[in-house]
């Protein structure tokens, strides 16, 4: 065992599992019952230290790489947006034909942790910044956005609905998962 003093945050609330939080700046939460002992919390922090550590230096590597990514200018970020008006209604609408689902109005904005939305109602939202991204990563947000027209959820008949459009989506998720900060820290 590894053995190395962790600090952590308690969050106790009326549920019945407990739950290990790691925040983008590397504070660590544990989510647990009411009345769970603080040596079996403990236990379960130090069960779990090989994952917290592997995760702690994936922030670290994450924030150093940070001061090296170029920010965009005001004219460039200006371009990228009008820009994104114009391929992210286009992507939608021949997706949206291809897996046969309606929408209704489509908003584009710089969100901080998301890169789409679907309503109930059909409206979609979109993180323009996605306009930076390979596109058939930006094809891959579209596509699971319109998939929520169909299931509202991320049951597997919903990813069932993306893979039969992306076949290779669980790549294209990968890269933003692995790259999507980038794109974050560029637009900011």
């Amino acid at each position: 065992m590894l053995n190395q003093k962790i600090s952590y945050q308690i969050i106790r609330s009326s549920r019945r599992t407990m739950s290990l939080e790691i925040k983008p700046d590397g504070r660590i939460i544990v989510r647990a019952p009411l009345r769970l002992s603080e040596t079996r919390i403990r236990k379960f922090v130090e069960e779990k230290q090989e994952w917290i550590l592997k995760n702690l230096e994936k922030i670290q590597k994450r924030d150093e790489q940070r001061e090296h990514v170029p920010r965009l200018s005001a004219l460039e970020r200006q371009h990228l947006q009008n820009k994104a008006c114009v391929v992210i209604p286009r992507r939608v609408a021949y997706f949206a034909e291809k897996i046969g689902v309606t929408y209704g109005k489509i908003t584009l904005r710089q969100q901080k942790t998301r890169w789409g939305s679907c309503a109930a109602n059909g409206n979609l939202n979109f993180n323009w910044l996605l306009i930076l991204a390979p596109s058939e990563v930006l094809d891959y947000v579209v596509v699971h956005e319109l998939c929520h027209r169909r299931e509202m959820n991320h049951s597997q008949a919903f990813w069932n609905e993306v893979e039969a459009i992306l076949p290779d989506y669980r790549e294209r998720q990968k890269w933003l998962k692995d790259n999507g900060w980038r794109l974050m820290e560029e637009g900011m």
